[in-house]
């Protein structure tokens, strides 16, 4: 019997609306029976999902990391497996799984049908996949336009940063790990579960999708120039070797701030400071490449059959 898939596209997403008839093609040649579902509201498609889990084997997402934190919580709450064609701009949850950017490619990665059961995030109740943080990089979501990552793709996360960098003032913090507290003077804390973010930087150069761990870095920035080490730093997660770049791991981390700082998730405003960050080990099943078609620098996954 075929697999029921629910494929949701975001019309809005960089490809979603050029590539959505293709995408359920390449699915149906694939031998799953689709129910198709072209959303102009992605957060209609959590209640979907959740209403139509009886139904389903699994659920195909098209869209960028945006999308995808948008229903990582009906996922987690439904039991389904997700399968990731990676149509937005910076895509870095199908980096950090080494799934293909191509079209074809991504939809064959669902049929071979090989799972990778993932860690996920948790930030004040909500779920996400790469990272959390505050500061610089939540200026950076509110002044990134829709426009403007179409024409620059993931080019219009740099460019944006440059923009907002000479407005950006440190803020006090005080973060707790493993019971210990420390205080800082930051631009931005982020907190992460898988290797990329950003349009393809690291959180730390050991990170893992499934390592069962949070990485934290604290850029804690007195003059720009010491902006300039981080541009080549930043994407092989080796900020943490210059002095003025905190870094710490854990499996719960605490954050607390004088007053409310929004809380940025895999690309999209989520919540507010105060915040406690948990990892959650295993918390949900991914169509992923086979480890042996992964490229170096990626984690190996945990074995699991297809569902």
């Amino acid at each position: 019997m075929a697999k029921r898939a629910l494929l949701l596209i975001n019309r809005q997403a960089r490809r979603g609306r050029d590539l959505f008839a293709e995408s359920v093609d390449l699915l149906s040649h694939a031998g799953f029976e689709i129910l198709a579902l072209p959303m102009q509201a992605m957060q209609d498609a959590s209640t979907f999902i959740l209403q139509q889990r009886e139904l389903l084997d699994l659920v195909v997402v098209g869209g960028g990391d945006g999308t995808l934190n948008t229903i990582v919580d009906a996922l987690v709450e439904a039991r389904l497996p997700l399968g990731i064609l990676p149509l937005g701009t910076a895509n870095d949850l199908a980096r950090t799984l080494g799934i293909p950017n191509s079209l074809p490619e991504a939809c064959r990665t669902i049929a071979e049908g090989h799972i990778q059961s993932i860690d996920l995030g948790l930030v004040n109740g909500k779920f996400y996949f790469n990272v959390a943080s505050v500061g610089l990089s939540v200026t950076i979501t509110q002044q990134l336009s829709r426009a403007l990552k179409r024409r620059l793709g993931a080019l219009a996360y740099a460019w944006t940063a440059l923009k907002v960098l000479s407005r950006t003032r440190p803020f006090p913090a005080t973060i707790w790990v493993d019971g210990v507290s420390i205080s800082v003077n930051t631009i931005q804390i982020a907190v992460g579960n898988g290797r990329y973010y950003g349009g393809g930087m690291s959180v730390a150069h050991d990170a893992a999708i499934d390592d069962e761990r949070l990485d934290l870095y604290s850029l804690e920035i007195q003059h720009g120039w010491q902006i300039i080490p981080l541009l080549w730093r930043l994407p092989k997660g080796r900020q943490g070797l210059l002095p003025w770049v905190r870094t710490l791991q854990g499996r719960e981390i605490r954050l607390d701030t004088p007053r409310p700082h929004l809380i940025n998730t895999d690309g999209e405003i989520t919540g507010s400071t105060p915040a406690i960050f948990r990892v959650v080990p295993r918390a949900l099943d991914v169509f992923a490449p086979r480890p042996a078609a992964l490229p170096d620098g990626v984690s190996t996954p945990r074995e699991q059959p297809p569902p």
